[in-house]
């Protein structure tokens, strides 16, 4: 069975970003710039990988966020980054 296509090359030529942090309950938040794709992993190495197969495994397009990111249901783009200084 062949493997599934990421949608960086369905749905666009450009490559996506991704961001990844921790949200408030410990948990990784990857998120693509546009609201368009992401997911919650309970471990970075996951949440790496999700992101790194999403944008056709281009190392420039994943971004990790110091302090945290939360998702935002509310705000268009379904995420919130926060500033969090590490303890």
């Amino acid at each position: 069975m062949p493997e599934p296509e990421p949608l960086s090359r369905t749905s666009s030529s450009r490559v996506p970003q991704f961001l990844i942090g921790k949200d408030s309950r410990g948990r990784w938040v990857v998120r693509d710039k546009r609201g368009l794709s992401g997911g919650l992993f309970v471990n970075r190495a996951d949440a790496i990988k999700f992101a790194m197969f999403e944008s056709g495994r281009c190392a420039r397009a994943v971004i990790m966020v110091p302090g945290g990111l939360e998702f935002d249901m509310a705000r268009p783009s379904g995420l919130t980054v926060l500033y969090r200084p590490a303890a």
